[in-house]
C-alpha cells in the first residue's frame, strides 16, 4: 500500500487544466477544420471525387459539410494544389446544423457560449444508436483522471430518468430507432440532445443505407452537434463545456 502511496505522490496532479489553462497538446496527425484556400483553388473538384461521403461541394458551392466530413484526408491527399488543408482547430461543434456547412477559406470560429440552465450540474445519458464504438471510446477518455469529467459537474448516469438530456453516438439503426425515442420521452423537461460524431449527425460512412435512418436528425430536437470521426475527447469536451455556457 505505501509502494502505491509513494508512486502517486511522485506522480502529482495528472488533470489537465484545460479550459482554465493551455489545452493538452494535440498529436501531429491531429485533423481539425478543413479549409479551402480560394487563392490554390481550381474548382477541379478532384476533392470532392474522392470525398467518401460527399462532404465536398465543388466547384460551384465550394462548402464543407462538418457534419458529413470523417477527416480521413483523402481530399487533401488527391489535392495536387495543395488547396485544401486541414488546421489544429479543435473547437468545432455547432449548435445548429447549418452552421457546419462551412464556406470556402472559412475557419471554424466556435459560437458564443450559452448561458444554460445546467450551466453547473449535467446528467446526460450516453445512446449508442449504433455505432462502432469509437465516438463512445472517446467519450469515455473524458472520465479518465485526466479529463476528469465531473470536475466541471458533467456525469453519465444509467437511467435517462435520472438525466438532464441524451448524448447520442451511431446512424440511428432501424433497431435502434424506438429505444432512442424512447430514452428520449424518459428525459424529464427540460433537457438537451447532444450528438457526437459524423454518424449521429449525418449517418457517416453509413449515409443511405437502408437499415439506418442518416443520424438523429428529424428524429428528436437536437442542441448540439459535435462533429468528428470520432471526435477528439478535447472536441467533445469543449462542445459541452460552451452549450452550458
Amino acid at each position: 500500500m505505501f509502494t502505491a502511496l509513494l508512486a502517486r505522490l511522485k506522480q502529482r496532479h495528472r488533470t489537465f487544466k484545460y479550459p482554465d489553462g493551455a489545452p493538452p497538446p494535440l498529436p501531429e496527425r491531429f485533423r481539425g477544420c478543413p479549409v479551402i484556400d480560394p487563392a490554390k483553388c481550381s474548382g477541379c473538384a478532384d476533392c470532392a471525387k474522392v470525398c467518401p461521403t460527399g462532404a465536398i461541394s465543388l466547384p460551384a458551392a465550394r462548402k464543407i459539410d462538418l457534419g458529413k466530413c470523417i477527416f480521413c484526408g483523402a481530399c487533401q491527399e488527391a489535392c495536387e494544389r495543395n488547396a485544401i488543408n486541414f488546421a489544429q482547430d479543435f473547437q468545432l461543434g455547432e449548435f445548429t446544423r447549418q452552421a457546419l456547412l462551412k464556406e470556402t477559406g472559412v475557419t471554424c470560429t466556435p459560437p458564443e457560449k450559452k448561458k444554460h440552465i445546467f450551466s453547473r450540474s449535467l446528467k446526460l445519458r450516453q445512446v449508442c444508436a449504433g455505432g462502432c464504438n469509437a465516438c463512445e471510446a472517446d467519450t469515455n477518455v473524458l472520465q479518465t483522471i485526466g479529463w476528469d469529467l465531473s470536475r466541471f459537474g458533467i456525469q453519465f448516469v444509467a437511467s435517462p430518468r435520472h438525466a438532464d438530456g441524451l448524448l447520442i453516438t451511431g446512424p440511428v439503426t432501424k433497431n435502434m430507432r424506438l429505444a432512442l425515442e424512447k430514452t428520449y420521452a424518459a428525459v424529464a423537461q427540460p433537457k438537451l440532445v447532444i450528438v457526437v460524431g459524423s454518424c449521429a449527425i449525418s449517418g457517416g460512412v453509413f449515409a443511405g443505407h437502408p437499415e439506418q435512418d442518416n443520424g438523429v436528425e428529424g428524429i428528436i430536437p437536437i442542441d448540439m452537434y459535435i462533429p468528428g470521426c470520432p471526435p477528439h475527447p478535447l472536441t467533445i469536451l469543449e462542445g459541452l463545456l460552451r452549450l452550458r455556457g
